[in-house]
């Protein structure tokens, strides 16, 4: 497990969850168990815990413990398989958002700019679209969108014409075709920054993952039982600001809404006030604590 990830602010999650020893918990990235480890650690007898993961290299973790069922899902079908499994309404629910280090570390699943490999970056490998795809079939349009949204690219226009162009000449298969393909447009002295955003606009888009967050959020607040909290990290601002106008508002954009009564028409209240970040320790030994924002609710 370790090798597959170290979970981030791990104990900071679990006192998040304040979990009751009796109580039904869902961890929606199970990915390499170490959260879900944790929380079985603090459940009795009476307790539960529901994990979704759509990876299928995840389900080589998977805790043999009759309290623990797993779900082999994107974690935007959280509502439907809790219903599934009659664990509604429930406690807690955890979400550690984004690619794991073993993601990242497998080669062919083409989610690191550090090695060569076909452009796949499907977070659930039987997904039918993969960053080939839309590398070599989306329209310069299309590509400028999802570079300027989900990459936050400056050149976005520039750089989406560049491929265009340059899959005229042979198809973009691999990273090494995609680097090479937009080697011009990469600021000199940025080259791993920029490379970073335009994957994170990629995978972003192969995965719909900003679509299943919203999905996700919305479905979490109509499962979880009043007093229970939700407990989300993110890793870039993209998916923190869903995350903190969702707590904040009980929607993604525009102003709160109000009852009748004048009060605020939203599920949650923020339990920290702004996001928990990780200690300087803990950055020191885990790289990945350093993007990592921690935001903590509880359903009114």
């Amino acid at each position: 497990m370790s090798e597959y990830h170290t979970p981030v602010m791990l104990q900071e999650c679990i006192d998040g969850l304040n979990i009751k020893s009796d109580g039904t918990y869902v961890d929606v990235t199970f990915g390499g168990g170490g959260h879900s480890r944790e929380i079985l650690k603090h459940l009795g007898a009476e307790g539960k815990l529901v994990a979704f993961d759509q990876d299928a290299d995840a389900q080589q973790n998977l805790i043999d413990d009759e309290r623990f069922i797993f779900v082999d899902q994107n974690f935007r079908y959280l509502k439907n398989f809790s219903r599934l499994h009659g664990v509604i309404p429930v406690d807690g629910i955890l979400a550690d958002l984004g690619v794991s280090s073993y993601q990242f570390d497998q080669a062919d699943r083409g989610f690191s700019i550090r090695f060569d490999a076909e452009l796949d970056m499907r977070m659930n490998q039987l997904g039918e679209l993969t960053a080939k795809d839309v590398v070599n079939n989306y329209t310069a349009a299309e590509l400028h969108r999802i570079f300027g949204v989900y990459g936050e690219i400056q050149n976005a226009k520039s750089l989406a014409e560049t491929i265009v162009t340059a899959r005229l000449n042979a198809p973009i298969v691999t990273i090494a075709d995609l680097k090479n393909a937009i080697s011009n447009r990469i600021p000199r002295g940025k080259e791993n920054k920029y490379l970073a955003q335009v994957f994170q606009a990629l995978r972003i888009e192969v995965n719909q993952e900003l679509e299943a967050l919203k999905e996700f959020l919305v479905q979490a607040s109509e499962i979880l039982a009043v007093g229970g909290r939700l407990v989300v990290m993110s890793y870039h601002s993209l998916e923190d600001r869903l995350v903190k106008n969702f707590i904040a508002k009980g929607k993604f954009s525009g102003e709160v809404e109000k009852d009748l009564y004048g009060n605020d028409n939203k599920p949650f209240d923020a339990v920290s006030r702004g996001a928990v970040t990780a200690s300087d320790e803990e950055i020191k030994n885990n790289n990945r604590a350093r993007s990592a924002k921690l935001r903590i609710a509880v359903k009114k």
